[in-house]
């Protein structure tokens, strides 16, 4: 009878951080959801993608939807499923989503990108832009921010 006892609060408190956990995931894919749509992406339909991705590869959850800002105007403007404009758009992917999969495993596991910081991978990704990692960085604090309207002011 005792065991019963300490089961069940340990059994709740399980439940609750199996629901904070859902709802923390919730939240950014409500917010990633509201940014795109503010900003009228395509990529919109895609952003559990973005943060599946970013999940699996341990990678922040708003750097890949920022450098595809960036590149395609968050899905407008691409070739080749490309959104990423990775390899100057050269490389064609079998599709925009498994585009996202693959640039989130690069990111996350190549020699060049491992394991180096922010500003670091953001350069090496687009060394002919001084203003690179500058401009993907406004766009992360834009999808984290509750402010998403601002999303226009960036060029």
């Amino acid at each position: 009878m005792f065991a019963g006892l300490l089961a069940a609060p340990m059994a709740r408190e399980i439940r609750l951080q199996a629901v904070e956990h859902r709802q923390t995931e919730d939240s950014r894919l409500a917010r990633l959801q509201s940014y795109l749509e503010v900003n009228d992406c395509p990529l919109n339909k895609l952003a559990a993608d973005f943060i599946e991705a970013a999940d699996r590869e341990d990678l922040d959850w708003r750097l890949l939807p920022s450098i595809a800002m960036i590149e395609s105007s968050g899905g407008k403007f691409y070739t080749n499923n490309n959104v990423f404009g990775w390899d100057s758009c050269r490389e064609r992917f079998p599709s925009v989503k498994a585009g996202i999969h693959i640039v989130a495993d690069r990111l996350a596991n190549w020699t060049i990108y491992k394991d180096k910081d922010l500003d670091t991978v953001l350069r090496t990704y687009n060394p002919e832009r001084r203003d690179y990692p500058r401009k993907v960085k406004a766009v992360m604090e834009m999808i984290g921010s509750t402010e998403v309207a601002a999303a226009n002011q960036i060029n």
